[in-house]
């Protein structure tokens, strides 16, 4: 029994290093909570309408939306509360919103629903293939990313979602002139993320002191955000626009 119990219960490292386990790159970290009620049902009676599904591949924003409106991507909207917030109060603009938590995408459409939101679409789906699958090249207006998983252990940085080749993928879905916006309250990744976008090829940084911006007032304060402003935490906002 003991021998058996060593041999299945090898850490990921070791089972690599071993050549029996290979990664594959997420930009999450799989949480399955259970759902409400609320949440299934509005999964249930909404999906059709809200919906967009990986298998069905690339997408036509204009068949989608039906309307030729820009385009905003989200990438990992947590609950939603900010996502439904921004489409709302920009009805001229098309959001799509990608999360992996079951009960955050209930939660979205939920809200969105009862806030008569109709210009928000959503990807139940890893955001790395829904990019590689389902956006064509040179179709967004912008992309968002905030409050992303920051690995604060420095063994982890290597599992954080923003890399070189992260910012390539953005830069090739993004229309010219398009931004990409990030948003983290770790100052390590704040600044990692500003390395990486600063010896990213085909970006300029939208920063007057070629850093940081203040929070755009499209970006909502989350419940989060005001309580670690509270409490003195910062909060770093990026913003890179592809170059012609």
């Amino acid at each position: 029994m003991t021998e058996k119990n060593e041999k299945t219960h090898k850490t990921i490292e070791q089972a690599e290093q071993e050549g029996k386990y290979i990664r594959k790159v997420r930009s999450f970290v799989k949480r399955e909570g259970r759902l409400t009620k609320n949440q299934q049902r509005s999964i249930d009676d909404h999906w059709q309408d809200m919906g967009l599904n990986h298998s069905d591949g690339l997408i036509d924003s204009q068949v989608v939306f039906a309307n030729a409106n820009p385009v905003v991507l989200e990438i990992g909207f947590g609950m939603g509360k900010s996502l439904v917030e921004m489409a709302q109060a920009a009805p001229e603009t098309n959001f799509i919103g990608i999360e992996v938590h079951k009960p955050g995408v209930g939660a979205c459409i939920s809200s969105a629903i009862a806030a008569g939101v109709s210009n928000l679409k959503i990807f139940d789906h890893d955001a790395i293939d829904i990019l590689a699958d389902c956006i064509p090249d040179g179709t967004l207006t912008t992309v968002q990313l905030f409050f992303p998983d920051p690995w604060h252990k420095k063994k982890h940085h290597k599992r954080r979602i923003v890399s070189a080749e992260f910012v390539e993928t953005i830069r090739q879905k993004l229309k010219v002139g398009g931004v990409f916006h990030m948003a983290t309250d770790w100052e390590n990744y704040a600044e990692c993320m500003l390395a990486d976008m600063q010896s990213a090829q085909g970006y300029n940084n939208v920063s007057a002191s070629n850093d940081y911006v203040p929070r755009p007032e499209s970006r909502p304060l989350t419940k989060f955000e005001n309580r670690g402003q509270r409490l003195g935490h910062g909060v770093w906002d990026l913003q890179f626009a592809k170059k012609a």
